[in-house]
This record gives C-alpha cells, structure tokens and sequence, in this order.
C-alpha cells in the first residue's frame, strides 16, 4: 500500500537545492540563477530606495511647514472705519485669541502683524517679508523659537529683530548688525504718503529648514511692527497651532464659531494641498513604474526555469518513473523558482533599508564625485536629501517581489510536471 508523501517533503527540497546549485556542464543554469538574482535584488532595492525618499521628502517639507507656519490663519474679512475707507483685521485681538485658545486640540493662537517691505544692509536689497509679533509667541514656533536651529538670544528680541539665515547671508548679516526696512506706506503727510525707514539691530538668526523662509523672513516685535505698519490698535490676523495638524479640517467649525461672524479661515493644507497632491500622484506613478521593473526582473525567472527543465528532462522522466507524481515535480521546480525570488528579496530589502539609513554619507560623496551643487535648495525647497523607512513600505515592496515571483514561477513548473516521462526519456 503507498502512502501519499507531504507537500514541500525534505526530498523535494533536495532535488530543488541540487538543480540550483548544479554547473552548467551538469545541465544546469547557474548564470540564468544569478541574473535572476541580481534583478530582482536590484529591482527591490530601488523600489525600497524610491519610497523611502518619497517618504522621507514629504515628511520633511510637512515637518518644515507645520514648524514655521501657522497650521490654521484667522483673519477677519474687511470692514468700514474711520473715514469711510476699507479696513482689515481685529481690533479685539487679544480676545479673539483667548476665544480660540479655548477650542479643543489648540495648542496656541498668536496675533500677527504681517507686511512686505524691502530689506537692505551694506548696499544689498532684498524683498522680505515682516511678521509682528510677541516675544513669547515666538519661543513656541518650532522651527523658530527655542530649541530651533539657531543663533542669537530671543530674550533681547524686544530690542532689534529675528531674521532668516538665508537672508543674513544674501545680505552678509550677523548678531549685532543693523538692518534697514523700507515700507512704501509710511508716514501719512500732507503732500501724500512717504516711505518709512528705521534700522533695527539683529538679534536672532534662525534655519526654518526652507530656503524660502530663510532667506524672507522677519520677526519685528509686535508693537514695533503695529506702528512701523501704520496698524495702531490692530492685528492683521491670528495664527493659529493645532494638536493633530494632519487633521486640521476637523477644527474649522469651532474655530469659526470661536473667531466670530467676519471670520475666515485658511489652512496649511489650503497653501501647500496642491503641492502634497502632486507628491501623491508622483508616487503611484513611481509606485507603479518600478513595480514593472520587478516584474520584468521575476520574468528572468521564467527563462531560467524553462532552461532548467529543458536541461533536466532526462532526470524528470527517471524521476516520475521512480514514483514521483506531477505535484512533486511541481514542488521541486517552484522551489528553484521561489528561492530566487526570496533571495533576491531579501537581498534588495537590505540593501534599500541600508540605502535609506545612511543616505546622508551616500548623498555627500555623490555630491563630491559630481563637484558639487546636485542639489539646489532653491528650486527643492529644502536642503538635503531625506529619506524615511515606513515598514508599509518595506512589506509592500516585499509582498510585491514575491507575489510576482512565486506567480511566475508556476508556469514552469507546471510545464515540468505534465512532462509525458517515455517522451522525455525516449532518445537517452
């Protein structure tokens, strides 16, 4: 009476490890084996690699604007005053403010002054934009305030300004130097309006992480910016920083209720959404181009498996008349498959994991070896290479090497085991 052996028996895994490791004068494909290898090796390394910069970008330029930016701005819409003329912002700043600080998951709420003027030190000019506000609302920017990346002491910023490292090295600034504003609506006279100059002593230069807001940012006290902007009693509107910014649509409705009935609001996601959706629709693209990349690396396996059992046809026809059935055939031959696919797997995923963990010194000689200047902060936005491992995207990477490489591996193995074995021995 035969007895059935089991699914993947240890026999099996023999014959399977004898073929893959058998000289091409034995009959086997050793060369096929190793370009298999290195391609799926290869093309799981980069899909890793991709996503984890991918990753990593957002999270940076996220992380940069949710640090320096404010995660919600209430504004008020315009009104009549004085005079007949149109004006903005809030006169009762101070409780509007406290009203939204009341809101659920609001971690602060700040008046701001804001205006664009022009910026010159030491003959250089440049656009700069002016942001009025208190001493301890600027300790609680992230990116700005205390524990950011930067020199100075913010307890002397009553007494000059806080400007961005970029626009103190376009202007050749440090500690201690002066810096001029000029602001075209100025004094009011009665030959019509002059420009307004004053010099400020810079007190505090701070690395926001984007070259946007380094090199145009201000921080002008909040009082000194209401009379250097003509504002008097008002605050042009007020930023506002939530618990979970990714969730920043949720908080609308109370911080419009809290805010009153000419409030407006205009999110993060307002300024920058355009930008994340246009990551997010490069990313499936990316996602879906190196996912054909794997897959004409797990092809290479089909060749190689073909070859395999064209060689190995005498051993097949020996082997089924032995007793082995069509499933052991097909076991033995998906083995020599899969166990490429799962090599080069593994292979590629440390390779992209080590990729993205020092991609730092990775980038840095790159950037040697091609002189210099392969990234340009001004066109990036930020000033490295980031990159993020996410495990979704290591098991996706995985899930999809190996997936398509135990599929295609069943062909073959399937022309294996249906080999007719008097065919296959008929001419040995």
């Amino acid at each position: 009476m035969s007895t059935r052996t089991p699914p993947f028996a240890p026999f099996e895994w023999m014959i399977a490890w004898r073929y893959l490791r058998a000289r091409r004068a034995e009959g086997g494909v050793s060369v096929m084996t190793w370009i298999s290898l290195i391609g799926i090796t290869l093309a799981v390394f980069a899909l890793i690699a991709t996503l984890a910069v991918r990753a990593g970008f957002r999270a940076e330029f996220v992380d940069t604007i949710l640090g320096a930016n404010a995660h919600v701005t209430v504004y008020a819409s315009a009104y009549e005053g004085e005079g007949g003329q149109m004006q903005r912002g809030f006169v009762d700043y101070d409780a509007v403010a406290a009203r939204l600080r009341q809101v659920e998951g609001v971690t602060r709420a700040a008046p701001l002054i804001k205006g664009q003027v022009m910026a010159t030190a030491h003959g250089v000019n440049m656009g700069a934009e002016v942001f009025g506000i208190r001493t301890e609302d600027i300790r609680t920017i992230p990116r700005v305030g205390d524990g950011a990346d930067a020199e100075g002491d913010l307890a002397r910023f009553d007494q000059g300004i806080a400007i961005g490292s970029g626009l103190a090295r376009e202007l050749n600034l440090g500690l201690g130097d002066r810096l001029r504003l000029i602001s075209p609506d100025g004094v009011k006279t009665a030959f019509g309006t002059s420009p307004r100059v004053n010099a400020y002593e810079v007190v505090y230069i701070f690395t926001a992480g984007r070259y946007d807001i380094d090199r145009t940012r201000v921080y002008l006290p909040f009082t000194e910016a209401q009379a250097y902007f003509n504002r008097e009693d008002r605050a042009d509107e007020i930023e506002v920083m939530v618990r979970n910014p990714e969730a920043v649509d949720s908080y609308e409705l109370a911080l419009m209720q809290a805010g009153g009935e000419r409030t407006m609001l205009w999110t993060w996601r307002d300024s920058a959404g355009a930008f994340l959706r246009a990551l997010d629709i490069e990313d499936n693209v990316m996602f879906i181009i190196l996912s054909i990349l794997v897959l004409i690396a797990a092809m290479n396996i089909i060749s190689g498996l073909i070859m395999l059992v064209k060689n190995k046809g005498r051993d097949i026809g020996i082997l089924r008349t032995m007793g082995l059935t069509e499933g052991s055939i097909l076991r033995v031959f998906f083995i020599c498959g899969a166990s490429t696919g799962l090599i080069g797997t593994l292979c590629g995923v440390v390779l992209g994991c080590l990729f993205a963990i020092y991609i730092d010194p990775i980038f840095s000689f790159v950037n040697y070896v091609a002189g210099g200047g392969i990234w340009d902060p001004s066109v990036r936005g930020i000033y490295n290479l980031p990159a993020k491992l996410q495990v979704g995207d290591v098991l996706s990477a995985v899930g999809l090497s190996l997936g398509l490489s135990f599929i295609v591996t069943i062909f073959p193995a399937r022309r294996a085991a249906r080999m007719n074995p008097v065919e296959a021995l008929r001419y040995e």
